[in-house]
């Protein structure tokens, strides 16, 4: 065989394992995309969790808070009705004005 007949093979093997090089590289790339998706997803599953859990907390809270204030008005106002000293018409005007 002539000698450019050796160097048109030599060249062609190397274009070959250097095409096939490039494509392990691509999928070596693409993998690890991959796994930083299925990481990045699942750290915002478990955020978006942790969030809707402190919703809820705040929620269940402020339905607390507002049924221990209609219990404090309720005390005010039967002290009010107990108390002789205070009149009660004038309270019921003063909270309507509020």
């Amino acid at each position: 065989m002539n000698a450019w007949i050796w160097i048109l093979v030599v060249v062609a093997v190397v274009v070959v394992l250097a095409l096939i090089w490039l494509s392990a590289r691509r999928s070596r790339r693409l993998d690890e995309q991959r796994d930083e998706a299925r990481e990045l997803r699942q750290q915002a599953e478990t955020r978006a969790e942790e969030a809707d859990e402190r919703r809820a907390a705040a929620q269940e809270m402020a339905q607390r808070a507002e049924a221990d204030r209609r219990e404090a008005e309720l005390t005010a106002q039967r002290a009010n009705e107990l108390d002789p000293d205070v009149d009660v018409d004038v309270e019921e005007e003063e909270q309507a004005r509020t």
